[in-house]
């Protein structure tokens, strides 16, 4: 049991690391092959039915301060059963994460929760940890947005970025649209009932479970057979036969039709091509015509997919089809090559960027010395960017009195 972990032994107990998604929350200790525990991003006020979402960036601080509070609270003493006081912690963020969102999650830390120091790390740097390898192109596709980053011999490629705002929530949208508009409920008394007439919405853990439980992601050929039949007007292209229908039970007395019409098309939303001719396949070629030409083929036989939304059956299958589809093109043709691989991660995709930051706050050393310390945030009252220009020497951002002399020494050459 962790509470007892460490009791009666010397050395400095493992780290806490936490990757605190939109959708999900992944929470364990360092040096651990997988999350302790993967719950949803939100609290339980009483007297309110709707969960409120933790990971908000349009709200003012002092409500976002509480809601970030409480949920950290609920992660330490529900769920690890630690003291936070006794460990570090390692945070994991999206470079997109706005920064009054991680100077109030860093005040949570240090002010109310009091640890002794935290790091915030990008998800995507810390995915290669998982890999051991040191260039790559990034995908995080998540609730929210789907963003490609390209990372050369471990430093990060930012000007090269693709972001589009499709992931779990576009899928969720779409299916509960889709569901109201062509689906039926049967009842104990009737059958074949409209859904819109029985309930306005789905709620959003139902919506969920039927895209994990019965959505699918087609194949290159059939999800472009499926777009044409969708698009085009003159209904002259033909849809391809679709999967059998599901029973899905909402509760004890209705049960869902699902068609199969919905199962396989409604992941198509992340390839369709917009007016820009940008989809979620493009991300990764337009982050590469960005790149360094000399670092485009190691990048390109290096591809990594992360996120939430990559666990869908058939997701890196077809990713990978279409970004060979798409790389016949003349405005792709300049990346002169034409072989893309994917690599396979140890753990599902959803824990990756987790389990890299696992591995990194193992390294107690190299954690103490990239890890901001509540004595530097006493003093100054700010987060470094881990990408600032500006940040403190190293021997300024943990305690001097722990800190190692070879690391001692490694900050004051680097100074000089």
């Amino acid at each position: 049991m962790p509470l007892f972990e460490g009791l009666g032994t010397g050395g400095e107990k493992t780290a806490v690391v936490i990757d605190l998604g939109a959708a999900y929350t992944k929470c364990g200790f360092a040096g651990e092959a997988g999350p302790r525990c993967i719950i949803p991003s939100e609290i339980k006020k009483p007297g309110v039915t709707q969960a409120v979402k933790v990971v908000q960036y349009n709200i003012n601080t002092e409500e976002l301060y509480g809601y970030l509070k409480e949920f950290i609270h609920m992660l330490y003493f529900r769920h690890l059963l630690v003291n936070p006081r006794d460990r570090r912690v390692v945070v994991i963020e999206s470079i997109l994460c706005p920064s009054h969102f991680r100077k109030t999650l860093t005040k949570v830390f240090f002010k109310h929760f009091e640890v002794p120091s935290v790091l915030f790390a990008p998800c995507h740097l810390m995915s290669l940890m998982t890999l051991g390898i040191n260039s790559a192109v990034v995908l995080d596709c998540g609730y929210t947005e789907a963003l490609a980053l390209p990372i050369y011999e471990g430093i990060l490629i930012l000007n090269a970025w693709e972001a589009l705002p499709l992931g779990g929530k576009a899928i969720h949208m779409e299916l509960q649209s889709r569901l109201l508009e062509e689906c039926t409920v049967d009842t104990g008394t009737n059958t074949g009932e409209d859904l819109a007439s029985v309930m306005s919405s789905l709620p959003e853990e139902t919506i969920e479970d039927i895209k994990v439980r019965t959505c699918f992601v087609s194949d290159l050929q059939r999800g472009l057979k499926i777009q044409a039949a969708k698009f085009n007007m003159d209904g002259k292209a033909e849809r391809p036969q679709p999967p059998p229908d599901v029973a899905y039970p909402l509760d004890g007395e209705r049960i869902l039709q699902v068609k199969g019409s919905i199962r396989d098309s409604v992941i198509e939303i992340l390839f369709e091509q917009d007016n820009e001719e940008k989809s979620i396949a493009t991300l990764i070629l337009d982050s590469l015509l960005q790149c360094p030409i000399d670092t485009r083929k190691q990048l390109a036989e290096n591809l990594v997919i992360i996120g939430g939304t990559a666990v869908l059956p058939g997701f890196l299958h077809r990713i990978l089809a279409e970004i060979r589809c798409l790389v016949e093109k003349p405005k792709y043709k300049v990346l002169a090559t034409k072989t893309f691989k994917v690599h396979a991660p140890p753990v599902k995709p959803n824990s990756v960027a987790w389990l890299g930051g696992a591995i990194f706050g193992a390294l107690q050393d190299i954690l103490g010395s990239r890890s901001v310390s509540k004595e530097y945030y006493s003093q100054t009252g700010r987060i470094p960017d881990w990408c600032c220009l500006s940040n403190p020497t190293l021997e300024m951002m943990y305690e001097t009195s722990k800190a190692p002399p070879t690391m001692m020494k490694r900050a004051y050459s680097t100074e000089k």
